[in-house]
């Protein structure tokens, strides 16, 4: 063909590529539900990367069956998170395989030096999730955990329902 390889075909091709990349995602997702995106557990966050990975490998394909390879690694990456999550609500040996617990980093307006040692935390780094949690005074800091997904909650105030530090582990 004349256009080929030439810049408005790259560019019709990075267009039309992409955007059939991220109409696939957007219908994978309908089927699967908006968990597929979510952060909830480290297992998801590789999802998320992987996804973006393929999407972008769409996007680049200089064939049609590279651009099927990539979707169909995406429907894949989605079959495998529906099974593993299935699984994983069905067992609980599966979740405990499967899935991170969360862990204190500063219990009662005390910093854990054991938990952030093992967590590799620095000192320094939960003085700053301490600030932009807009915790004022450190003996109103009830926990910080530091969650499955990497994140860093921190649970300040007056009281604290044991309710959401009951599956948190203590180093």
């Amino acid at each position: 063909m004349i256009l080929e390889n030439t810049v408005l075909d790259i560019a019709a091709r990075g267009i039309i590529l992409s955007a059939g990349a991220i109409f696939w995602v957007v219908i994978l997702i309908r089927i699967n539900g908006l968990r597929s995106l979510s952060k909830m557990t480290n297992f998801d966050f590789v999802m998320t990367v992987a996804l973006g990975s393929l999407v972008a490998g769409a996007a680049q394909a200089s064939s049609w069956s590279g651009f099927a390879q990539a979707s169909a690694g995406m429907l894949g990456l989605f079959l495998v998170q529906f099974i593993a999550a299935y699984i994983r609500k069905t067992s609980d040996v599966a979740e405990a395989i499967m899935q991170n617990e969360p862990v204190f980093l500063m219990r009662n307006g005390k910093f854990l030096e054991d938990a952030l040692r093992k967590t590799r935390v620095s000192k320094s780094d939960l003085i700053a999730k301490l600030r932009e949690a807009n915790a004022l005074d450190l003996s109103c800091v009830r926990a910080v955990v530091l969650e499955t997904t990497g994140d860093v909650s921190v649970l300040h105030g007056d009281a604290l329902d044991e309710t959401l530090i009951g599956d948190v582990r203590r180093l």
